[in-house]
C-alpha cells in the first residue's frame, strides 16, 4: 500500500512516499480503509514520533492520528463493528498513523461516521473535537454562565472550544487574526479579539477559563486575566518542556475517548456542533501538507484526501 513516511523529524521534517505492506488486524484490532487524514504538523517533532512506549528509537513513522475510513477487516475478538461500515476516530501517538491507504486502531478509538459529513470532514473532526471536550469539560470543569478566553480560535482546535464552551451555556471570548474576527464570531464568540491590533488583556475582563492553543508569550500573559481560583488549560506543545510547576499543570495531551467522540457525533449530525476544514489537499501533496508549503486560510484542519469512497 502507499504511505507518507517521516525520514527525519529534526531539525527540518523530511517526507516521502512509499510502498510498505499492508497492516493486518492483530486480535481486538480494526483494519480501516482510509479515505481521509487530519494533518497535525506539530507531530512531526513529537517524542512518539521517533521513539517506541520503551523508548528506543524509531524511524520512518507514518504520521497522521486522526482519519475517516471504512471498516476493512476485524481482528479476533472484535464486537460492535462490521466491515464496510464507515467509522472515525483516532489511534494511539505510537502507532503507526493514517496519511496511508490501510491503519490499524483499536475499536475503543473510533465510532460511526456521522452520516452527514463527508470523509474529509469527519477526518478533521476526532482531534479537535476531543481536544476541546476534554481541556473543558474533563480539565476546566466548565459551567454554564462562565467566561472563557479562547486563544487561537481559528484554529483546529480552537473552532471547537468555542462551539462546545457555547453549548455549556458558556459566554465566550476568542483571540483571532483580524481577517477571522468575523469568522470566529459567527462560530459562537460573543467578543472577538485581533491579537494584532493589540494586547488582548487590555480588553478582557477577568474570566474563569483561559483555554490556550498557541503557547510562548501568550499562554503567560493569559494568566493576568484569570479571575481568583480560575482554570487554565493548554495543549501548546512547548509547554510540554516548560518547568513552571503552573503551567505543567495547565499541560495536558488529548487522549482516544469512542464514547465522547460518540456524543461528538451526534452534536454533528443535528447541526449544533459544525466542522471546518482549511483546505484538502491530494494524498500526492501529503508532505507538502506537513511542511506548510501549501496555501491555506488559516482556520480548521488540513486534511489528506487518502482515496475516494462515497460511503
Amino acid at each position: 500500500m502507499k504511505a507518507i513516511r517521516i525520514l527525519r523529524s529534526a531539525p527540518v521534517p523530511e517526507l516521502i512516499e512509499e510502498d510498505i505492506p499492508q497492516p493486518k488486524p492483530g486480535p481486538g484490532d480494526l483494519l480501516i480503509r482510509v479515505c481521509a487524514a487530519g494533518v497535525t504538523p506539530t507531530e512531526l517533532l513529537w517524542y512518539p514520533t521517533s521513539r517506541t512506549k520503551a523508548g528506543e528509537e524509531r524511524s520512518r513513522a507514518v504520521p497522521g492520528h486522526e482519519f475517516s475510513g471504512i471498516v476493512a477487516a476485524l481482528g479476533a475478538d472484535v464486537s460492535g463493528f462490521a466491515a464496510g461500515q464507515p467509522v472515525y476516530g483516532m489511534s494511539d501517538w505510537f502507532s503507526e498513523g493514517a496519511t496511508a491507504e490501510y491503519c490499524v486502531t483499536q475499536p475503543s478509538y473510533v465510532a460511526p461516521k456521522p452520516p452527514r459529513l463527508t470523509h474529509e470532514e469527519a477526518a478533521s473532526v476526532p482531534i479537535g473535537a476531543l481536544t476541546a471536550w476534554q481541556g473543558l469539560f474533563d480539565h476546566a470543569h466548565l459551567q454554564a454562565g462562565e467566561r472563557v478566553l479562547v486563544q487561537g480560535g481559528a484554529g483546529a482546535v480552537g473552532i471547537f472550544v468555542i462551539q462546545l464552551a457555547r453549548y455549556r451555556g458558556a459566554h465566550v471570548i476568542a483571540t483571532a487574526s483580524g481577517k477571522n474576527i468575523q469568522f470566529v464570531s459567527q462560530l459562537g464568540a460573543g467578543q472577538a479579539i485581533d491579537y494584532r491590533a493589540g494586547r488582548f488583556e487590555d480588553g478582557v475582563q477577568p474570566v474563569d477559563v483561559v483555554f490556550d492553543c498557541v503557547g510562548g508569550d501568550t499562554l503567560q500573559r493569559s494568566w493576568a486575566v484569570l479571575k481568583p481560583g480560575g482554570r487554565m488549560v493548554t495543549i501548546a506543545a512547548g509547554s510540554e518542556q516548560v518547568s513552571e510547576e503552573r503551567v505543567k499543570r495547565a499541560f495536558f495531551i488529548v487522549e482516544p475517548n469512542q464514547k465522547q467522540l460518540t456524543e461528538i457525533s451526534g452534536l454533528l449530525e443535528s447541526g449544533r456542533l459544525r466542522t471546518v476544514v482549511d483546505t484538502v489537499v491530494p494524498f500526492a501533496q501529503a508532505a507538502s501538507a506537513y511542511t506548510g508549503n501549501i496555501k491555506r486560510q488559516g482556520r480548521g484542519k488540513v486534511v489528506v484526501a487518502v482515496q475516494s469512497r462515497t460511503e
